[in-house]
Protein backbone atom coordinates (compact mmCIF):
# COMPACT_ATOMS: atom_id res chain seq x y z
CA UNK A 1 0.00 0.00 0.00
CA UNK A 2 1.29 3.46 -0.91
CA UNK A 3 0.49 6.70 0.93
CA UNK A 4 -2.88 8.15 0.01
CA UNK A 5 -3.46 11.73 -1.17
CA UNK A 6 -7.13 11.89 -0.23
CA UNK A 7 -9.16 11.20 2.87
CA UNK A 8 -8.86 7.48 3.69
CA UNK A 9 -11.88 5.25 4.08
CA UNK A 10 -12.65 2.63 6.69
CA UNK A 11 -14.43 -0.67 6.14
CA UNK A 12 -16.08 -3.22 8.40
CA UNK A 13 -15.79 -6.82 7.23
CA UNK A 14 -18.15 -9.23 9.00
CA UNK A 15 -17.58 -12.93 9.46
CA UNK A 16 -19.96 -13.78 6.64
CA UNK A 17 -17.68 -12.03 4.14
CA UNK A 18 -14.52 -13.47 5.69
CA UNK A 19 -15.97 -16.95 5.34
CA UNK A 20 -17.10 -16.20 1.79
CA UNK A 21 -13.56 -15.27 0.77
CA UNK A 22 -11.72 -18.09 2.56
CA UNK A 23 -14.12 -21.01 2.07
CA UNK A 24 -12.59 -23.76 -0.03
CA UNK A 25 -9.32 -21.89 -0.62
CA UNK A 26 -7.22 -24.09 1.64
CA UNK A 27 -4.23 -24.44 -0.68
CA UNK A 28 -4.13 -20.68 -1.30
CA UNK A 29 -4.31 -19.80 2.40
CA UNK A 30 -1.54 -22.30 3.21
CA UNK A 31 0.66 -20.62 0.59
CA UNK A 32 -0.16 -17.19 2.08
CA UNK A 33 0.85 -18.44 5.52
CA UNK A 34 4.02 -20.00 4.13
CA UNK A 35 4.94 -16.71 2.46
CA UNK A 36 4.42 -14.88 5.78
CA UNK A 37 6.65 -17.39 7.58
CA UNK A 38 9.34 -16.87 4.96
CA UNK A 39 9.13 -13.08 5.33
CA UNK A 40 9.31 -13.45 9.11
CA UNK A 41 12.28 -15.79 8.94
CA UNK A 42 14.05 -13.38 6.60
CA UNK A 43 13.55 -10.50 9.04
CA UNK A 44 11.01 -8.60 6.93
CA UNK A 45 8.37 -8.36 9.65
CA UNK A 46 7.87 -6.72 13.02
CA UNK A 47 6.23 -9.05 15.50
CA UNK A 48 6.64 -7.86 19.10
CA UNK A 49 5.57 -9.94 22.08
CA UNK A 50 1.87 -10.54 22.56
CA UNK A 51 0.22 -8.62 25.38
CA UNK A 52 -2.01 -10.51 27.80
CA UNK A 53 -4.91 -8.86 29.60
CA UNK A 54 -5.81 -11.07 32.57
CA UNK A 55 -8.50 -10.71 35.21
CA UNK A 56 -8.10 -11.47 38.94
CA UNK A 57 -11.79 -12.37 39.22
CA UNK A 58 -11.72 -14.54 36.04
CA UNK A 59 -8.34 -16.30 36.10
CA UNK A 60 -9.26 -18.75 33.35
CA UNK A 61 -10.04 -15.95 30.89
CA UNK A 62 -7.81 -13.58 28.96
CA UNK A 63 -7.69 -11.15 26.05
CA UNK A 64 -4.54 -11.01 23.94
CA UNK A 65 -3.23 -8.21 21.73
CA UNK A 66 -1.00 -9.24 18.83
CA UNK A 67 0.49 -6.15 17.11
CA UNK A 68 2.49 -6.81 13.96
CA UNK A 69 3.80 -5.41 10.68
CA UNK A 70 4.17 -7.42 7.49
CA UNK A 71 6.73 -6.43 4.86
CA UNK A 72 7.37 -7.85 1.42
CA UNK A 73 6.21 -6.33 -1.86
CA UNK A 74 4.77 -2.82 -1.53
CA UNK A 75 1.27 -3.96 -2.46
CA UNK A 76 1.33 -6.60 0.31
CA UNK A 77 2.61 -4.49 3.19
CA UNK A 78 0.28 -3.87 6.08
CA UNK A 79 0.39 -3.06 9.79
CA UNK A 80 -2.21 -3.95 12.37
CA UNK A 81 -3.29 -5.76 15.50
CA UNK A 82 -5.39 -8.75 16.44
CA UNK A 83 -7.46 -8.51 19.63
CA UNK A 84 -8.55 -12.01 20.61
CA UNK A 85 -10.29 -13.21 23.74
CA UNK A 86 -10.36 -16.66 25.29
CA UNK A 87 -13.21 -17.24 27.71
CA UNK A 88 -13.48 -21.02 28.27
CA UNK A 89 -16.74 -20.69 30.19
CA UNK A 90 -18.43 -19.67 26.96
CA UNK A 91 -18.45 -23.31 25.88
CA UNK A 92 -20.90 -24.28 28.64
CA UNK A 93 -23.15 -21.45 27.44
CA UNK A 94 -23.18 -22.86 23.93
CA UNK A 95 -21.03 -20.21 22.25
CA UNK A 96 -17.39 -20.45 21.07
CA UNK A 97 -14.58 -19.94 23.55
CA UNK A 98 -12.72 -17.42 21.40
CA UNK A 99 -13.78 -14.21 19.67
CA UNK A 100 -11.61 -11.73 17.83
CA UNK A 101 -11.27 -8.67 15.65
CA UNK A 102 -8.39 -7.68 13.39
CA UNK A 103 -7.51 -4.05 12.59
CA UNK A 104 -5.53 -3.38 9.41
CA UNK A 105 -3.56 -0.12 9.14
CA UNK A 106 -2.18 1.57 6.05
CA UNK A 107 1.66 1.59 6.35
CA UNK A 108 1.90 4.89 4.50
CA UNK A 109 -0.44 6.97 6.65
CA UNK A 110 -1.05 4.85 9.74
CA UNK A 111 -4.79 5.22 9.23
CA UNK A 112 -6.84 2.13 10.05
CA UNK A 113 -8.25 0.61 6.87
CA UNK A 114 -10.64 -2.00 8.17
CA UNK A 115 -11.97 -3.95 11.11
CA UNK A 116 -12.45 -7.63 10.31
CA UNK A 117 -14.23 -10.29 12.32
CA UNK A 118 -11.23 -12.45 13.06
CA UNK A 119 -12.19 -15.69 14.79
CA UNK A 120 -12.41 -17.25 11.32
CA UNK A 121 -9.13 -15.62 10.22
CA UNK A 122 -7.43 -16.81 13.41
CA UNK A 123 -8.73 -20.36 12.98
CA UNK A 124 -7.81 -20.39 9.29
CA UNK A 125 -4.23 -19.17 9.80
CA UNK A 126 -3.79 -21.63 12.70
CA UNK A 127 -5.08 -24.50 10.61
CA UNK A 128 -3.03 -23.44 7.59
CA UNK A 129 0.08 -23.29 9.78
CA UNK A 130 -0.65 -26.81 11.07
CA UNK A 131 -1.24 -28.13 7.55
CA UNK A 132 2.01 -26.52 6.37
CA UNK A 133 3.91 -28.04 9.30
CA UNK A 134 2.40 -31.47 8.59
CA UNK A 135 3.51 -31.14 4.98
CA UNK A 136 7.02 -29.87 5.73
CA UNK A 137 7.83 -31.97 8.81
CA UNK A 138 5.90 -35.02 7.67
CA UNK A 139 7.74 -35.01 4.36
CA UNK A 140 10.86 -36.16 6.18
CA UNK A 141 9.17 -39.18 7.75
CA UNK A 142 9.50 -42.69 6.35
CA UNK A 143 5.88 -42.67 5.25
CA UNK A 144 3.00 -40.21 5.29
CA UNK A 145 0.80 -40.62 8.37
CA UNK A 146 -2.45 -42.50 7.69
CA UNK A 147 -3.84 -42.46 11.25
CA UNK A 148 -4.70 -39.08 12.74
CA UNK A 149 -5.93 -38.30 16.24
CA UNK A 150 -7.47 -35.12 17.66
CA UNK A 151 -7.16 -34.30 21.36
CA UNK A 152 -9.65 -31.47 21.81
CA UNK A 153 -12.64 -31.09 19.52
CA UNK A 154 -13.44 -27.40 19.17
CA UNK A 155 -13.37 -24.96 16.27
CA UNK A 156 -9.60 -25.20 15.80
CA UNK A 157 -9.71 -28.99 15.50
CA UNK A 158 -12.45 -28.71 12.89
CA UNK A 159 -10.48 -26.16 10.86
CA UNK A 160 -7.28 -28.22 11.05
CA UNK A 161 -9.15 -31.26 9.75
CA UNK A 162 -10.60 -29.15 6.93
CA UNK A 163 -7.20 -27.73 5.98
CA UNK A 164 -5.49 -31.11 6.04
CA UNK A 165 -8.14 -32.77 3.87
CA UNK A 166 -8.37 -29.63 1.73
CA UNK A 167 -4.66 -29.85 0.94
CA UNK A 168 -4.64 -33.49 -0.10
CA UNK A 169 -4.37 -35.48 3.11
CA UNK A 170 -6.40 -38.67 3.44
CA UNK A 171 -6.59 -40.94 6.46
CA UNK A 172 -7.53 -44.56 7.07
CA UNK A 173 -8.39 -43.87 10.72
CA UNK A 174 -9.42 -40.73 12.60
CA UNK A 175 -9.32 -40.77 16.39
CA UNK A 176 -11.15 -38.35 18.67
CA UNK A 177 -10.74 -37.61 22.37
CA UNK A 178 -12.18 -34.85 24.52
CA UNK A 179 -12.81 -34.47 28.25
CA UNK A 180 -16.44 -33.86 27.29
CA UNK A 181 -18.07 -36.99 25.88
CA UNK A 182 -20.72 -34.77 24.29
CA UNK A 183 -18.13 -32.70 22.45
CA UNK A 184 -16.23 -35.81 21.34
CA UNK A 185 -19.38 -37.35 19.91
CA UNK A 186 -20.32 -34.07 18.24
CA UNK A 187 -16.93 -33.84 16.54
CA UNK A 188 -17.14 -37.48 15.50
CA UNK A 189 -20.50 -36.69 13.92
CA UNK A 190 -18.96 -33.80 12.02
CA UNK A 191 -16.13 -36.03 10.78
CA UNK A 192 -18.51 -38.76 9.61
CA UNK A 193 -20.65 -36.21 7.78
CA UNK A 194 -17.72 -34.33 6.23
CA UNK A 195 -17.24 -36.79 3.41
CA UNK A 196 -13.56 -37.19 4.28
CA UNK A 197 -11.96 -40.60 4.38
CA UNK A 198 -11.21 -42.61 7.50
CA UNK A 199 -12.96 -44.73 10.08
CA UNK A 200 -13.83 -42.52 13.07
CA UNK A 201 -13.19 -43.79 16.60
CA UNK A 202 -13.94 -41.97 19.86
CA UNK A 203 -11.25 -42.87 22.42
CA UNK A 204 -11.90 -42.90 26.14
CA UNK A 205 -8.39 -41.72 26.99
CA UNK A 206 -5.74 -39.52 25.43
CA UNK A 207 -3.26 -42.38 25.80
CA UNK A 208 -5.34 -44.68 23.59
CA UNK A 209 -5.63 -41.96 20.97
CA UNK A 210 -1.93 -41.05 20.93
CA UNK A 211 -0.74 -44.63 20.74
CA UNK A 212 -3.14 -45.34 17.89
CA UNK A 213 -2.14 -42.32 15.77
CA UNK A 214 0.74 -41.45 13.48
CA UNK A 215 -0.27 -37.77 13.38
CA UNK A 216 -1.58 -36.24 16.61
CA UNK A 217 -3.26 -32.84 16.92
CA UNK A 218 -3.53 -31.20 20.33
CA UNK A 219 -6.13 -28.42 20.20
CA UNK A 220 -7.33 -28.02 23.77
CA UNK A 221 -7.73 -25.21 26.29
CA UNK A 222 -5.33 -26.84 28.77
CA UNK A 223 -3.45 -24.37 30.94
CA UNK A 224 -0.93 -26.87 32.30
CA UNK A 225 0.52 -30.14 30.96
CA UNK A 226 -1.72 -33.17 31.27
CA UNK A 227 0.29 -35.58 29.09
CA UNK A 228 3.35 -36.61 31.08
CA UNK A 229 4.51 -40.03 29.86
CA UNK A 230 7.08 -40.06 27.01
CA UNK A 231 6.35 -43.76 26.45
CA UNK A 232 3.09 -42.81 24.74
CA UNK A 233 5.19 -41.52 21.84
CA UNK A 234 7.70 -44.34 21.31
CA UNK A 235 6.09 -45.14 17.94
CA UNK A 236 7.49 -41.77 16.72
CA UNK A 237 4.37 -39.84 15.65
CA UNK A 238 4.29 -36.33 14.24
CA UNK A 239 2.62 -34.13 16.86
CA UNK A 240 1.00 -30.79 16.05
CA UNK A 241 1.03 -29.27 19.54
CA UNK A 242 -1.19 -26.35 18.58
CA UNK A 243 -2.52 -25.60 22.07
CA UNK A 244 1.04 -25.33 23.43
CA UNK A 245 0.48 -26.41 27.04
CA UNK A 246 -0.57 -30.06 26.85
CA UNK A 247 2.82 -31.80 26.99
CA UNK A 248 5.12 -32.11 29.98
CA UNK A 249 8.74 -31.08 29.40
CA UNK A 250 9.83 -34.73 29.66
CA UNK A 251 7.63 -35.54 26.68
CA UNK A 252 9.09 -32.77 24.54
CA UNK A 253 12.61 -33.74 25.53
CA UNK A 254 12.03 -37.27 24.20
CA UNK A 255 11.67 -35.99 20.63
CA UNK A 256 12.71 -33.42 18.05
CA UNK A 257 11.20 -29.98 18.59
CA UNK A 258 10.26 -27.29 16.08
CA UNK A 259 8.50 -23.98 16.69
CA UNK A 260 7.38 -21.02 14.60
CA UNK A 261 9.37 -18.45 16.60
CA UNK A 262 11.69 -19.35 19.46
CA UNK A 263 11.35 -16.11 21.44
CA UNK A 264 7.57 -16.16 21.25
CA UNK A 265 7.17 -19.84 22.08
CA UNK A 266 9.44 -19.88 25.09
CA UNK A 267 7.28 -17.59 27.20
CA UNK A 268 4.07 -17.62 29.24
CA UNK A 269 4.61 -21.12 30.67
CA UNK A 270 4.10 -22.92 27.39
CA UNK A 271 5.39 -26.50 27.31
CA UNK A 272 8.59 -25.42 25.48
CA UNK A 273 9.05 -22.68 28.08
CA UNK A 274 8.74 -25.26 30.88
CA UNK A 275 11.29 -27.44 29.08
CA UNK A 276 13.67 -24.49 28.94
CA UNK A 277 13.21 -23.92 32.67
CA UNK A 278 13.83 -27.62 33.38
CA UNK A 279 16.98 -27.92 31.26
CA UNK A 280 18.36 -24.43 31.73
CA UNK A 281 18.76 -23.91 28.00
CA UNK A 282 17.23 -24.05 24.54
CA UNK A 283 19.34 -26.79 23.04
CA UNK A 284 16.29 -29.06 22.83
CA UNK A 285 14.84 -26.81 20.08
CA UNK A 286 15.89 -28.35 16.76
CA UNK A 287 14.78 -25.40 14.64
CA UNK A 288 11.93 -23.30 13.39
CA UNK A 289 9.53 -24.12 10.60
CA UNK A 290 11.39 -21.52 8.52
CA UNK A 291 14.63 -23.41 9.14
CA UNK A 292 13.09 -26.60 7.77
CA UNK A 293 11.50 -24.76 4.82
CA UNK A 294 14.87 -23.31 3.84
CA UNK A 295 16.94 -26.45 4.47
CA UNK A 296 18.74 -25.07 7.53
CA UNK A 297 17.35 -27.82 9.77
CA UNK A 298 16.69 -31.49 9.14
CA UNK A 299 13.94 -33.62 10.63
CA UNK A 300 15.08 -36.90 12.21
CA UNK A 301 13.26 -40.20 11.73
CA UNK A 302 14.34 -41.90 14.96
CA UNK A 303 12.29 -39.79 17.41
CA UNK A 304 8.81 -38.33 17.73
CA UNK A 305 8.54 -34.89 16.12
CA UNK A 306 6.77 -32.05 17.94
CA UNK A 307 5.65 -28.78 16.33
CA UNK A 308 4.66 -26.15 18.91
CA UNK A 309 3.52 -22.93 17.20
CA UNK A 310 2.83 -19.83 19.28
CA UNK A 311 0.83 -18.26 16.45
CA UNK A 312 2.25 -15.05 15.03
CA UNK A 313 0.36 -11.81 14.43
CA UNK A 314 1.94 -11.50 10.98
CA UNK A 315 -0.03 -14.60 9.90
CA UNK A 316 -3.30 -12.90 10.82
CA UNK A 317 -2.24 -9.80 8.91
CA UNK A 318 -1.37 -11.83 5.83
CA UNK A 319 -4.70 -13.65 5.76
CA UNK A 320 -6.66 -10.52 6.73
CA UNK A 321 -4.96 -8.51 3.97
CA UNK A 322 -5.92 -11.22 1.48
CA UNK A 323 -9.55 -10.98 2.58
CA UNK A 324 -9.47 -7.17 2.38
CA UNK A 325 -7.86 -7.09 -1.08
CA UNK A 326 -10.28 -9.69 -2.43
CA UNK A 327 -13.33 -7.72 -1.29
CA UNK A 328 -11.86 -4.40 -2.46
CA UNK A 329 -11.21 -5.82 -5.94
CA UNK A 330 -14.72 -7.26 -6.15
CA UNK A 331 -16.40 -4.01 -5.07
CA UNK A 332 -17.94 -5.73 -2.02
CA UNK A 333 -16.07 -3.79 0.66
CA UNK A 334 -18.52 -2.30 3.17
CA UNK A 335 -17.11 1.23 3.57
CA UNK A 336 -18.31 3.26 6.56
CA UNK A 337 -19.13 6.74 5.27
CA UNK A 338 -17.86 9.59 7.43
CA UNK A 339 -15.86 7.35 9.75
CA UNK A 340 -12.96 9.83 9.70
CA UNK A 341 -14.58 13.19 10.43
CA UNK A 342 -11.93 15.74 11.47
CA UNK A 343 -9.68 15.70 8.41
CA UNK A 344 -8.72 19.41 8.20
CA UNK A 345 -5.83 20.63 10.29
CA UNK A 346 -7.34 24.01 11.10
CA UNK A 347 -11.01 23.20 10.80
Amino acid sequence: MSPVSEAPFFAVIPGTQVDQVLAGRHEEVVRIVEAAYRLHGAGDTVNPPSYFLRFPDRPDSRIIALPASLGGAVRDRVDGIKWISSFPRNVAAGIPRASAVLILNDPGTGYPLACLESSIISAARTAASAALAAQVLGGALERRPRRIGFVGTGLIARFIHQYLTGTGWAFDEVGVHDLSAEHAEGFAGYLEGSGASGRVTVHGTAEQLVQGSDLVVFATVAGTPHVTDPDWFTHRPLVLHVSLRDLAPEVLLSGANYVDDIEHCLKADTSPHLAEQLTGGREFIDGTLYDVLTGKAEVPRDRPVFFSPFGLGVLDLAVGKYVYDTLLASGELAVQDGFFHEMRRYG
